[in-house]
């Protein structure tokens, strides 16, 4: 395969002691696409992001990165972005140091991680609050960072796994929207897993129900 983005070929997902939890998938996200995933609790939605993130082994079936197999690939080899509803940002660090925390492990340069940082923040609408610590940002700003976060490395896809479902339904909705134009102009494949139909409907360029 050659084609860009993420793709799978008959995959199955679950775990080595227990039955599939799905029938096979076989879709493909382009750069700029964002494919909702929507269902019930306990259906595999985050088993599938977490066999496509490689925490989970695949059954059987392939996973391709821009036209690579990397079913074996270990996690961190696979530079794929992790976006949770828990924002998971480092209380002791500002924002600006945040997301330059993740370049630094990838042996970017300080001075250039704060240049990467700076762009990511300004990108997100929070630069001017580049050194406020993340207690002081709201659930929705927190959203973002984590988000910038994400973005910093350069992934080959972005996973996002209920990332607003602690959100009340305004800040939700608004959040989703500036999501959806952030990852179209960053030209990065998404996934968004969710519960929420209104919000499916305002990421997605596809859609699929589990």
């Amino acid at each position: 395969m050659t084609d860009s983005g993420l793709s799978t070929s008959n995959l199955v997902i679950g775990y080595s002691d227990s039955q599939p939890l799905h029938e096979p998938f076989n879709f493909r996200v382009t750069p700029g696409e964002t494919l909702a995933i929507l269902g019930p609790s306990g259906c595999g939605k985050s088993t599938l992001l977490a066999t496509i993130a490689g925490i989970t082994p695949v059954l059987s079936g392939d996973i391709f990165l821009n036209g690579a197999r990397v079913n074996e690939l270990p996690i961190h080899k696979r530079n794929i972005g992790l976006v949770f509803q828990d924002p998971l940002l480092f209380p002791h660090l500002s924002l600006i140091d945040n997301i330059a925390y993740g370049l630094r492990a990838h042996k970017v340069s300080r001075d250039r991680a704060r240049v990467r940082a700076t762009e990511l923040l300004e990108w997100v609408g929070l630069a001017h609050v580049r050194n406020n610590r993340t207690w002081e940002l709201s659930g929705g700003q927190a959203g973002r960072v984590a988000l910038a976060r994400a973005v910093a490395p350069k992934p080959e896809v972005l996973l996002f796994d209920e990332p607003f479902s602690a959100l009340d339904s305004t800040t939700r909705i608004r959040l989703a929207t500036e999501i959806a134009g952030l990852v179209r102009s960053q030209e990065i494949p998404a996934i968004h897993v969710t519960h929420d139909e209104q919000e499916a409907e305002l990421v997605a360029t596809q859609m699929m129900r589990m």
